[in-house]
C-alpha cells in the first residue's frame, strides 16, 4: 500500500478513522521556513467536522501537535512530524457492518484485497486520512506563499446549482464568507437550501470544488510522465469521493474550434510573456507557462445515507442495510481546503525539482 506521495517535497501518512491518532511525515521542506503551530491549526480547522449544521456532527477538535523538524517557529530541515489525536470515536456505530459490504464504499475491495479490513470507520480508506493531508498542505502553502504563490479553492456547484461566474469576476476573499464556501452570496444560500433539503430526506448529494493557483512561475512540470496537470490530476483524484477532473477549458473546450481555443502569445509592457486568453488553465505541454492554473473537482454524494439499502454481507448473502452515525450529507465544505492542500503540495514538489532542473 502506498502511503507517501512527492518526489522532494515528500509526505507520507498514517492512522486509521478509529485508531489513536492520524499523522505525516513531510521531509524535504527546506530549512528556515517560518510556521507556526496556528497556521497548521487555521488549515485543520477549515476541515474539522462540526463546523456547521450542513457537515457531521462528529466533535473532532483536530488539535495538531509538532513532533519534531520544526524549533522556535522555523523548519529545521529535518523530517516534520505531525499528529493529531483521535477523540470523538462511535466506534459502536459501525458494528452492524462489521460483516457487510456498503455500497459505494471500499468495504469490498479492501477485503478482496487484503483479506481482511477495519469496519470502523472504513479504518484507512475513511476521509479521516485526509487531516493528515490538510496538516503537510499548510507547510506546503506557507512555503509557496514565500515564493508569491496563492491557492484557492472554492463550491462552485452543489447538484445542478452552478455558480456561474468564472473566478476572476469572484471576490475569493470571501469564500469563508459563509458555510457552503461559495464566494457568491446569492448562489451559496441556494446551495445551502439544496444540502439542507438532502440532509432532511436523509440523502446526500454531490457537487463540484474549483480551484485557482495564481503567481505559478514558468517552467514547473516535466514533459512526459509527470506532466503539470497530470500530477494535480493524480492529487485530486486521490481525495475520496472524487470522480472527475478537469482544467483550463476542460470538457467545455471540445465545442470550441482551433482557431477560437489557441491562446495568442504577446509580450506585457514588463517584457514578460503572456498569453491573451488562458484555455489552457495556465499549463501548456506539461509545464506552467506563469498564467493562473484552475481546475475543477467533482465530488460524489456521500456514500453512506440514512436510508435502506439492499447488498450483501461478506458471505454473499443478501441483506437490508441502512446506515448509522454522524456522517456528511455533502462533502463540499470540508473538502475545499483537502483539495487546497493537494494543489499545494504538487506546486511545493516542482517547484523543488526545478530548483534543482538547472544551472
Amino acid at each position: 500500500m502506498s502511503n507517501s506521495y512527492g518526489k522532494l517535497f515528500k509526505i507520507t501518512t498514517f492512522g486509521e478513522s478509529h485508531g489513536a491518532a492520524v499523522g505525516v511525515i513531510v521531509d524535504g521542506c527546506p530549512a528556515g521556513l517560518e510556521i507556526s503551530v496556528d497556521e497548521i491549526q487555521h488549515a485543520l480547522d477549515r476541515r474539522r467536522p462540526g463546523q456547521s449544521d450542513i457537515t457531521t456532527p462528529r466533535k473532532e477538535e483536530d488539535r495538531v501537535t509538532i513532533l519534531s523538524g520544526i524549533f522556535e517557529g522555523k523548519t529545521t530541515g529535518t523530517p516534520i512530524a505531525l499528529v493529531v489525536n483521535n477523540k470523538d470515536q462511535h466506534s459502536h456505530d459501525y458494528s452492524h457492518i462489521e460483516h457487510a459490504f456498503r455500497p459505494s464504499h471500499a468495504d469490498y475491495t479492501y477485503t478482496a484485497k487484503y483479506g481482511a479490513r477495519d469496519y470502523r470507520g472504513g479504518g484507512r480508506s475513511s476521509a479521516r486520512e485526509t487531516v493528515a493531508r490538510v496538516a503537510a498542505g499548510a507547510l506546503a502553502a506557507k512555503l509557496l506563499q514565500h515564493y508569491g504563490i496563492s491557492v484557492q479553492s472554492y463550491v462552485s456547484q452543489v447538484g445542478s446549482i452552478k455558480l456561474r461566474k468564472p473566478y476572476q469576476e469572484l471576490d475569493l476573499s470571501q469564500i469563508d464568507s459563509n458555510k457552503v464556501r461559495c464566494p457568491d452570496g446569492a448562489t451559496a444560500a441556494r446551495m445551502i437550501g439544496l444540502i439542507e433539503e438532502a440532509r432532511d430526506t436523509l440523502d446526500t448529494i454531490g457537487g463540484v470544488v474549483s480551484c485557482v493557483i495564481q503567481g505559478v512561475p514558468v517552467g514547473l512540470g516535466e514533459p512526459v510522465f509527470d506532466k503539470l496537470h497530470a500530477e494535480l490530476g493524480k492529487a485530486m483524484l486521490s481525495i475520496n469521493a472524487v470522480k472527475g477532473f478537469e482544467y483550463g477549458s476542460g470538457f467545455e473546450g471540445v465545442k470550441m474550434r482551433g482557431s477560437e481555443h489557441n491562446d495568442e502569445f504577446y509580450t506585457d509592457e514588463e517584457g514578460n510573456v503572456r498569453t491573451r486568453t488562458n484555455n489552457s488553465g495556465g499549463i501548456q505541454g506539461g509545464i506552467s507557462n506563469g498564467q493562473d492554473i484552475y481546475f475543477n473537482v467533482a465530488f460524489k454524494p456521500v456514500a453512506t445515507i440514512l436510508q435502506p439499502q439492499t447488498t450483501i454481507n461478506d458471505a454473499g448473502e443478501e441483506i437490508t442495510l441502512k446506515g448509522k452515525g454522524r456522517h456528511d450529507p455533502c462533502v463540499l465544505p470540508r473538502a475545499v481546503p483537502i483539495v487546497d492542500a493537494m494543489a499545494a503540495l504538487v506546486i511545493a514538489d516542482f517547484l523543488l525539482r526545478q530548483r534543482v532542473n538547472k544551472v
